[in-house]
């Protein structure tokens, strides 16, 4: 790690800073309260941008903050003010939570000294790196999106004093739900120290999701009251029940936000070199939240590498995924997928095999870059998520697009150098309505978010499965449960990463909230008490399925022809009466019925995915062959001919070939 920050020894602390333009840096020492200045002193320029001083006599647990001078331009990018305490971008602990003040936010010379605002950062000796393990997760498995405030606020086996907090994910309670659901990695929306952003106090709100960070390494105390070692120890318990963590990380922005926003770290050390501009000093803001992060500047690119290896040596974490991960790839300001970071980020020994997820969008100059990130980045694939709301909300000619999510979505992925599919599959994430929302909402529902309804998508593919006064409230409820089972089944039947955003599988809902960022309430808070638990059984009886069949979590594309030592093809893609999809069928807008047909594998079995999209009835016939049956692949959908299925509208049927003799598919599960 770079020697930037407080590096703590017997003798004292070395406090250390960069900054291409201060004339002038500082530290600032603070009582053990953190709350009055006992010493301000001088770090002395030792060569390329670097600020340092020892101080003999400190001793872990110093509680510290810098200061810079020089000029204070604005309009030429310099923000420099002693009188803005700043966090050390390198602090690994701070003693209490960022808070919006509208002293932070002041013009020099136009405001008191903001130290008492201020969090404050704590020296810290680090524990020693632990063994750097090989990830639990492999692409293909089951990626758990977990707001962890909201994850554990309202859960009755959570003692109240850990609900919200890391350490609660280790419980377990939790360890023993997430094993249930078959869940392969768990996904931490952001647990680093974050601030509100400066419109939400004036609404009694706060940022529910952490997405505006200050310090990229310091966890919020609010979330890990036990700091590093909570993460750490959550790490450890939940790696040891088969389940690895996935940080969702935010070097895009920060919370310093536009020309209006507070004064906090970087702006204060060197806004010039750690934010992008432009050549008027205006921030460039391919964020949406005021400025952008230039991660083509190498002292950035220092930072975010050894953010990266300092969670994977301290904490031990499987990975990360990246907010707006095209940002990392801009080099003055067009991405590119050779960029260094990125590729400092593939060639690392401490990274090289970590699990890495891009976000591939941004708002800036060819923004949207899915398919284009490094083959060591696994995508959020937002076609997948957009092509299966409009099938099954009944959109016409559907089929050959649901058809290609479902194989791994080659006309993405499918390059010369990139043999596997790169897809995370998902159908709601934490930004947008919930699996429940989709097919109860027409239209988004924001209006708590105090902006008048005007923030949030406007276009969410998503239905009201029932207008209340044309059918009985039963009908309306039960069209939505099968809406929601389609949903999930769809998604766990599909080739490569999977992802489900926590409390999906049990009916979640944010009342029509597309975007409940400042929802820190019941809104987002997971309603444990009252969850549809018939929809989280049947999620779970998915889960086992694919554990059960590595035909679906596979990777490759599949080429229509046949497998090695395999007279059948590795996927046939067929009508309801099993003939193959004519090209007039593909194109038949009318049509929303399928059968995806995988080739046999170890066992010499092979898979259907039986599709009805359609709110009638159909008979399906599967394939047949001498010496083996179709069976369900869940219990729970036996009951009908082996055969030929009566197969309800909107419906996702699971079948398996078993050998004659053999015990049905779902007794093995």
């Amino acid at each position: 790690m770079s020697q930037l920050g407080a590096t703590v020894s017997r003798e004292g602390i070395r406090f250390a800073a960069w900054s291409s333009s201060a004339r002038r840096l500082w530290v600032s020492i603070f009582d053990e309260t953190g709350n009055r200045e006992t010493d301000r002193l001088e770090l002395q320029p030792e060569g390329e941008g670097v600020h340092a001083l020892f101080v003999a006599g400190l001793g872990a647990g110093t509680r510290y903050g810098f200061r810079g001078d020089g000029d204070y331009a604005p309009e030429r990018g310099l923000w420099f003010d002693p009188e803005k305490l700043l966090v050390d971008p390198y602090a690994i602990e701070i003693d209490r939570p960022y808070a919006h003040h509208w002293r932070l936010s002041a013009r020099r010379n136009e405001g008191a000294d903001t130290a008492s605002l201020m969090p404050k950062a704590v020296a810290k000796t680090l524990p020693k790196p632990l063994p750097i393990l090989p990830p639990l997760f492999r692409p293909g498995g089951l990626v758990y999106e977990v707001p962890v405030r909201a994850f554990t606020m309202l859960h009755p086996d959570i003692p109240e004093r850990q609900r919200g907090t890391i350490a609660a994910l280790a419980h377990p309670a939790m360890i023993e739900y997430l094993q249930k659901l078959g869940v392969s990695a768990v996904e931490l929306m952001p647990v680093t120290a974050s601030i509100d952003e400066r419109h939400l106090p004036p609404l009694g709100l706060s940022n529910a999701w952490g997405y505006n960070p200050v310090t990229f390494m310091a966890l919020d105390p609010r979330l890990a009251p036990g700091g590093l070692a909570e993460l750490r120890d959550t790490v450890a318990a939940l790696r040891k029940a088969g389940i690895g963590i996935i940080l969702d990380l935010v070097f895009n922005h920060t919370g310093e936000s536009d020309r209006l926003g507070p004064t906090l770290s970087l702006r204060g050390l060197d806004n010039r070199a750690y934010y992008r501009q432009e050549p008027d000093g205006r921030l460039v803001n391919d964020t949406g939240t005021g400025n952008t992060v230039a991660c083509d500047h190498p002292i950035v690119a220092e930072l975010v590498l050894d953010t990266l290896r300092h969670f994977v040596r301290h904490a031990g974490v499987d990975g990360f995924r990246f907010d707006l991960a095209p940002i990392l790839g801009r080099v003055d300001g067009v991405f590119d997928p050779a960029a260094p970071l990125l590729k400092a980020i593939a060639d690392d020994p401490v990274l090289a095999d970590r699990v890495l997820i891009s976000e591939p969008w941004d708002i800036g100059p060819d923004g949207y870059q899915l398919g284009n990130f490094p083959p060591s980045f696994l995508e959020w694939n937002d076609k997948y998520r957009d092509d299966v709301r409009r099938f099954w909300r009944g959109d016409a000619g559907m089929v050959g697009a649901l058809a290609t999510r479902l194989a791994g979505s080659s006309d993405v992925f499918a390059k010369a150098d990139q043999p596997l599919s790169r897809t995370v599959n998902f159908i709601a994430a934490h930004d947008g309505m919930t699996v429940a929302d989709l097919v109860a909402y027409e239209r988004k529902h924001n209006a708590a978010n105090g902006e008048q309804n005007r923030d949030g998508h406007n276009e969410n593919l998503s239905w009201n499965n029932g207008v209340e006064g044309e059918t009985s409230d039963v009908a309306i409820a039960e069209a939505r449960f099968d809406d929601r089972c389609a949903l999930l089944a769809t998604l766990f039947a599909s080739r490569g990463t999977i992802m489900l955003t926590a409390g999906d599988e049990f009916g979640r809902t944010q009342k029509g909230n597309n975007n409940a960022y400042a929802q820190d309430n019941e809104i987002t808070w997971l309603d444990w008490g009252g969850r549809d638990l018939a929809l989280e059984r049947h999620a779970s009886a998915l889960a086992a399925m694919r554990r059960a069949a590595p035909v679906l979590s596979s990777t490759d594309f599949l080429t229509g022809e046949p497998l090695a030592g395999s007279d059948f093809p590795d996927v046939a893609w067929l009508t309801e009466t099993g003939a193959p999809l004519s090209e007039v069928d593909w194109h038949d807008p009318r049509r929303h019925r399928l059968v995806m047909l995988l080739g046999a594998g170890e066992r010499d079995c092979r898979f259907a995915v039986i599709v009805n999209g359609d709110r009638r009835q159909s008979m399906f016939t599967l394939p047949e062959r001498e010496g083996f049956r179709w069976v369900p692949a869940i219990e729970a959908q036996a009951g009908a001919a082996d055969i030929a299925r009566l197969v309800p509208g909107r419906t996702v049927i699971f079948m398996t070939e078993r050998k004659a003799g053999q015990a049905r598919a779902g007794k093995d599960l």
